[in-house]
């Protein structure tokens, strides 16, 4: 989950992390100021993302889809366990929910507030 809320954060560039990017719409190449890389691939409701820890020298990936208000999301962590969940926005609230790749279900419900 973590994972995930990283690479969020990083495509809506959020003002607590920093990428730069260079690229066009549908591939694009990404660092940030700590030096960990992330390559996307847009194509469609269809995002890809391959990170790199330059940290820890491991790797992780993740695949969405947005279907109308709901994107499912699953990929694999640095230590190789997989999980998945999807966001559904209803609309100013999001819904989150699924498994993170320690086999725990998580759940939060987001909005202009903030999140619980």
């Amino acid at each position: 989950m973590r994972r995930l809320a990283a690479v969020l954060g990083l495509i809506t560039l959020s003002p607590a992390a920093f990428a730069g990017c260079i690229g066009s719409g549908s591939f694009q190449t990404c660092t940030d100021n700590s030096g960990n890389s992330y390559n996307v691939q847009r194509f469609g409701n269809t995002t890809n993302v391959q990170g790199f820890n330059a940290g820890t020298g491991s790797s992780w990936n993740q695949h969405s889809t947005t279907i109308g208000n709901t994107t499912f999301h699953n990929g694999t962590s640095a230590d190789g366990n997989s999980w998945s969940g999807s966001s559904q926005r209803i609309g100013d609230t999001v819904i989150n929910s699924g498994m993170d790749s320690h086999g725990n279900p998580y759940h939060s419900t987001c909005n202009s507030y903030g999140c619980y």
